[in-house]
């Protein structure tokens, strides 16, 4: 695997002066899609048309846990970067990314904790050739927060505020809000309102899919190729 994340996770290990250990990651697991060997998924990794850019600014360790959902973006829109992001120093590469004329980029957060001159709640007509970049903070919420704050670096782009009408379907990690959604669900919407709604399923399966096959191997349960997340995915392979 040669994309974003799986960079970025290489990279971060690299630099580790102690092995990192989530909670089951001394288990074997593929390489490609982080579950066990036995329960991989990469044959049912979604292939979809995207035209918008990811860019995901990931808190110190997040590139590192096997439930991290940035990498199944990554998986699935290829115009996707990933960046460690640090308080005392900025990646030069981020730096000039933010600067490529093609983008027109928005950040995605929660318009309430903005100036409301900043908040968008759509898309703005693009420039013609340009393409939308959606920046979004890979972390959890209280990380996610204090990155938004001490990125200034961001203040200068727009906020996208999504308001979901669905709750949370993520089931690897616990959230004390339902309304909090992982950072794959909030790049399924940012594709559905670039008007990429085949993209925005596609990606919707595919975390269903990763959490159903992740599950199934913490738990030793029989895979069921014939349940209604791999059927979801089909019309994508």
């Amino acid at each position: 695997m040669s994309h974003a994340v799986a960079r970025l996770r290489a990279e971060r290990l690299a630099r580790s002066r102690k092995p990192f250990v989530a909670r089951g990651s001394r288990a074997e697991r593929c390489p490609d899609c982080r579950v066990i060997p036995s329960y991989c998924l990469c044959a049912w990794r979604p292939k979809v048309e995207v035209q918008a850019g990811m860019c995901l600014l990931m808190y110190d360790v997040e590139a590192l846990k096997p439930s991290n959902t940035g990498w199944l973006i990554a998986d699935l829109v290829p115009d996707t970067h990933a960046f460690g992001w640090l308080r005392t120093e900025v990646d030069p590469r981020l730096l000039a990314l933010l600067e490529d004329p093609q983008y027109a980029p928005c950040v995605v957060f929660p318009g309430e904790y903005v100036e409301p001159e900043r908040v968008i709640e759509a898309l703005p007509p693009l420039d013609t050739g340009k393409r939308p970049l959606f920046i979004l903070l890979d972390a959890t919420w209280t990380e996610a927060r204090k990155m938004f704050r001490k990125s200034p670096y961001l203040n200068r782009f727009p906020v996208l505020s999504l308001r979901p009408e669905q709750l949370s379907r993520y089931r690897l990690r616990r959230s004390k809000h339902d309304e909090h959604l992982c950072t794959a669900e909030v790049a399924a919407l940012c594709l559905e309102l670039a008007g990429e709604d085949q993209a925005a399923h596609a990606l919707d399966a595919w975390l269903d899919l990763f959490t159903e096959h992740y599950l199934d191997a913490k738990h030793r349960r029989v895979l069921n190729e014939q349940s209604p997340a791999h059927q979801a995915l089909k019309p994508f392979l």
